[in-house]
Parts: C-alpha cells; structure tokens; sequence
C-alpha cells in the first residue's frame, strides 16, 4: 500500500498529445480523468451547465441534446463567449473530477485538461505535454479537422513558451512514439519513487 496519493495535472496545448501520454499513463497503473469526459456529462441534458448553455446559445441544440461541435463552433470564434461557457462549465467539472479522486484507490491520479490555469488547485504535480506547431497541426487535422478549425483552435490558447514555463515536468512529444514511451518511463518511475514533489 503506497503512503501518499501522487496527483498530476496532464496539460499541454491542443495536438500536444495529452491523451497519448495519459494512455501511456493508465497502461502503468494510473488512474487517468479526462477533464473533457467530465465536461460532456455537465453539457448532457440533466448536467449542470445543459439549461445555461440552452439559455444563451439555443442554435446549439439539436433534438434536445447540445451539438458539441455547433457550440465549439461558436465559443472558439469569441474569447468572450468561451470565457461565459467556462463560466457555466468549470465548477461543475472540477466537483466531478474531485468526487473521482477522493475515491481513487490508485498511487497516481492524472487529470488530464486542456487548460493553462491552476484548475484543481495547489498540490499537483503540472506535467504539460509540448509539440511543435507543425506535429500539432498534422494531428488535428488527423483528427478531421479543417486547417481553419486547427488555426482557430490553437490561436485561443496560450502561446508554447508559456505552457512549458508553468510545467514542473515537460513530455516532449515532436519525435516518434518510442520517444515518447521513453520519457513517460522516466516520468513514472519518478512519479511512484516516493520522492516528494514541489509541485505547483
């Protein structure tokens, strides 16, 4: 039985590869919340953001349910509009997420999120996720994503050299995928060597 729970916040921009890394993460034995799973559940029609967001974008409702990619259509074209939808969403996710960690029986607990901001808090390991431009690029549009989409998209974020700036750990994640299980290797065996973290 481990003495301490190790939490990590996985975060690095869009087409980072957070969701390779936290794949690689759950395979070792970490229990792994994706803040974007959780966001799904507050926008579904018994969530706590659905009326909120029906109220102030009622175009993005087809058939009852809230067309993710209609709102995500509108929200990343206006700072404005996404900060409202953080408004609606954040707290509502963050309860959520720390229901599943105080209930996690497991030495590491990773939430991944795709946002800069402290967002559970002080006490977690920030381990950002880094790419080039061009490996992001190529990933999203992978994803189906228009180059207008993917443009738009990382423009909202913040810029690469202030992600890497607030991370206690950097995953390189610009070569290929043997380089990258490497370094998540080295990142896990500091994770579980008991070693405390100044973390935050």
């Amino acid at each position: 039985m481990f003495d301490r729970q190790v939490r990590v916040l996985l975060t690095g921009a869009i087409g980072a590869g957070k969701s390779s890394v936290g794949d690689l993460l759950r395979a070792r034995g970490a229990l792994v919340i994706d803040a974007d799973r959780v966001g799904h559940e507050v926008l579904e029609s018994e969530g706590e953001a659905f009326a909120h967001v029906v109220e102030t974008w009622p175009s993005v409702v087809v058939d009852g349910v809230i067309d993710r990619r209609r709102l995500a259509d509108i929200v990343f074209r206006s700072a404005a509009d996404l900060e409202r939808l953080e408004g609606f969403t954040h707290a509502a996710i963050r309860s959520g997420i720390a229901r599943r960690v105080e209930e996690a029986t497991e030495q590491v607990v990773v939430v991944e999120v795709p946002l800069l901001a402290d967002f559970m808090g002080p006490g977690w390991i920030r381990v950002v996720v880094d790419a080039d431009s061009e490996s992001r690029t190529n990933r999203l549009r992978g994803r189906g994503m228009d180059q207008e989409d993917a443009d738009r998209r990382m423009a909202a974020q913040p810029a690469r050299d202030t992600w890497v700036t607030s991370a206690d750990i950097v995953i390189d994640n610009s070569a290929d995928p043997e380089a990258l299980e490497a370094q998540v290797d080295a990142l896990w065996g500091e994770l579980t060597s008991g070693r405390e973290f100044q973390a935050g």
